[in-house]
């Protein structure tokens, strides 16, 4: 309240004063307020001079009467009312059975490609392997091969991306014979390779093999191809023969038709380097205007031998392969 609400009784000639409470106070007493001397101000009767009348009269001093007080409702309980003890649903505990499994264990010798694979990978952990990578962006590739695949069926030659990677790599070992080189068991020779008998590590049902392509350097893109799908054809069927398999100088690994984008491309002895190739994806890039166009990036993860190859070749090597497949225009300056 604000203020008190004052009520005025005029008793014999004079005015006395006392809030609503303090009459009905004294009502509930029996008490006539005339008989009370009020110590509030302008005498006005205050409650402690109505308990204090009543301390007097009685000795005792009376409660006020109690207020009608808001009691709040009763708060829902979270929890359900207790069932009776025999209406509580029991939960059945599982019975634990063992599981019979009738499999067991099978040993197979190791055999064919995958014994050759165990040799060849033994040997390579010899190898301290250099890794370094980077992303080509395949756009104007990609626009030049949709120009050629019907050029391509119309001789019977699928035309796939790879034999442009492969001949690039061709021209780059042209400018960096080293990375078309071996290395001899006592590390005292380096023998160059005249020829680049680039390797593609295909994934068959008999397991990974890497046949390759003879004589790179004075094969046509589309030499390589109709070279590629006469191995893929013989790889699927299983025909493959040793000549097929062996004397690779270099290796190219297709990891992108699986999926994949970064790898570790692990070398083949007694070859130096291996590259592997990432999926194709669309990407957002920057041109030189500083302008966002979509752009189809492939990633390359390259491996080294670091006996006999530094870094700084890897990396040359892979930007002149880099600016063939980004430019494909510029092959043709090259090519022979």
């Amino acid at each position: 309240m604000s203020h008190e609400e004052h009520t005025h009784q005029e008793i014999k000639g004079h005015k006395t004063l006392a809030t609503p409470a303090v009459r009905r106070l004294a009502m509930e007493n029996n008490i006539k307020l005339s008989e009370i001397v009020g110590t509030g101000k302008d005498n006005r009767i205050l409650k402690e001079d109505i308990l204090n009348y009543l301390a007097k009269q009685t000795g005792a001093i009376l409660p006020p009467s109690p207020k009608a007080e808001i009691v709040p409702p009763p708060r829902k309980t979270e929890a359900a009312p207790a069932a009776p003890k025999d209406k509580v649903r029991k939960i059945p505990v599982p019975v634990s059975r063992p599981i019979a499994f009738s499999g067991k264990d099978r040993t197979e010798p190791v055999t064919g490609f995958q014994k050759a694979m165990v040799k060849t990978m033994s040997a390579a952990l010899k190898i301290p392997h250099f890794g370094y990578s980077d992303e080509v962006d395949l756009t104007q590739l990609v626009q030049l091969r949709e120009e050629l695949k019907p050029l391509a069926e119309m001789r019977g030659v699928k035309l796939s991306f790879m034999p442009f990677f492969i001949k690039a790599a061709s021209l780059g070992l042209l400018q960096y014979p080293i990375l078309n080189a071996s290395l001899d068991e006592n590390c005292q020779n380096v023998t160059y390779k005249a020829s680049h008998n680039i390797g593609v590590a295909m994934d068959t049902e008999q397991g990974l093999i890497v046949p390759n392509v003879k004589n790179v350097q004075v094969c046509s893109v589309f030499d390589i191809a109709v070279e590629l799908n006469r191995l893929q054809s013989l790889g699927s069927a299983g025909q493959l023969g040793t000549s097929d398999l062996t004397g690779g100088t270099f290796t190219l690994s297709n990891i992108g038709t699986i999926g994949g984008t970064y790898a570790k491309p692990v070398i083949l002895p007694p070859e130096v380097a291996i590259g592997a190739l990432g999926k194709i994806q669309v990407l957002p890039r920057f041109n030189g205007k500083g302008e966002v166009f979509k752009a189809q990036i492939m990633n390359v993860s390259w491996s080294a031998d670091h006996r006999i190859i530094d870094g700084a070749t890897m990396a040359r090597f892979s930007n002149l392969w880099k600016s063939y497949l980004e430019n494909p225009a510029l092959m043709l300056l090259d090519l022979k």
